[in-house]
């Protein structure tokens, strides 16, 4: 034990468990995290449920329970899903209460298929807020261009929001500027905006998979040279830009008024490639009032031999502006890459939803009861 999650603690970085199913819950294992490992919240995704629910392990009464009322098996999938969030919540209550709301949260997304119409991410915010029933939960809604003004009214309408599935610095700003009209709205509506939490989950480890998969078939020395630095400079790069918008006279109105700033993610934290050290995206993106959302093998990986040494990302600015350069004149689009992820992320999301359909809708076959 090198304690180092807890010094990552120290150092203001929240540790989020990157994973749920009902097992976790049961079992007891969410508890120990958050009473061992320093873990205070909980991120899902639609890939996360599909590899959760599809192994089977502890949803079958509840499956047997669904097939004899006949649901359709969206409505199945939202009672799973929002009962595990439920049950999350409830075991980090306690460290929602002990942090002021800040921390002690579980996340749950909007069907991804939706993430390009905001009429119906709205809706379904207001549906999961309703259904899970928990005031520490997060609505996760993406970045798309329809989810910008969905952020913005379901923030509006004091509903606390992880937006994720965020790339470029361009679309970051976006996202900051969409929270911050969505507390402008809410403190019109005269809401407690002391209750209102965010996160911006900003993708790290998938930015140097696609660009380094472009900088090896270049094959030069010079483009090898690049390998493996643009996912962290473009995560620092993203904390300036929260400094930035943090600090405006924009900003300090809605502080005088009790809002929370909008906590930058870690989100991807998990290496792909086996050339580099297994806990660079957490020892490398230390800084005051962030979150690192992590896979349990990079929990446990930081656990071991993570290597936090104070604020790493405080001073890059300059190099990491160079190593974005390097990238660009190597002849690699830095905007043609980041849109590109964006749009395979929601396809991804969408694709373990179909999934997930599928394998509930044959368990929900399986498990109906005869005729008769």
């Amino acid at each position: 034990m090198t304690d180092a999650l807890k010094r990552l603690s120290e150092e203001g970085v929240a540790i989020w468990l990157d994973d749920l199913s009902r097992k976790r819950i049961t079992s007891g294992n969410l508890a120990e995290l958050i009473d061992q490992q320093h873990v205070v919240g909980v991120t899902t995704n639609p890939s996360i449920f599909q590899k959760a629910i599809s192994s089977g392990d502890g949803y079958e009464q509840q499956l047997t329970d669904l097939a004899a009322r006949k649901v359709t098996v969206e409505e199945a999938i939202r009672m799973i899903t929002t009962a595990d969030v439920r049950d999350a919540a409830d075991i980090l209550r306690p460290v929602f209460d002990a942090s002021g709301g800040q921390d002690g949260r579980v996340s749950i997304e909007v069907d991804p298929r939706l993430a390009h119409n905001t009429a119906a991410t709205i809706a379904e915010a207001k549906q999961l807020a309703w259904l899970v029933d928990r005031p520490n939960t997060l609505i996760k809604i993406p970045a798309t261009r329809a989810g910008l003004p969905a952020i913005t009214e379901v923030i509006g309408l004091g509903i606390s929001v992880n937006v994720t599935l965020i790339f470029s610095l361009a679309r970051y700003r976006e996202v900051m500027d969409a929270f911050i009209a969505g507390l402008e709205k809410a403190k019109e509506r005269g809401l407690d905006l002391a209750k209102i939490h965010s996160v911006a989950s900003f993708f790290v480890s998938r930015v140097d998979t696609e660009i380094d998969k472009r900088i090896d078939a270049l094959g030069t020395d010079e483009a090898k040279a690049a390998r493996g630095k643009a996912g962290l400079a473009n995560a620092r790069l993203a904390y300036e830009a929260y400094e930035e918008v943090f600090s405006t006279p924009r900003w300090a109105a809605l502080d005088k008024a009790q809002a929370n700033k909008q906590r930058p993610l870690w989100a991807s934290t998990g290496v792909k490639d086996k050339a580099y050290k297994d806990t660079l995206y957490v020892d490398d993106l230390v800084a005051p009032n962030t979150v690192n959302t992590m896979p349990e093998a990079t929990l446990e990986a930081t656990d071991d031999h993570g290597q936090i040494t104070g604020n790493t990302i405080s001073g890059t600015y300059e190099q990491s502006r160079a190593e974005i350069a390097a990238v660009e004149a190597l002849g690699i689009s830095y905007d043609e890459v980041v849109q590109l992820l964006e749009d395979e992320g929601v396809e991804k999301f969408e694709a373990a939803w179909t999934d997930l359909l599928k394998s509930t809708e044959a368990e929900l076959s399986r498990l109906a009861p005869s005729e008769g």
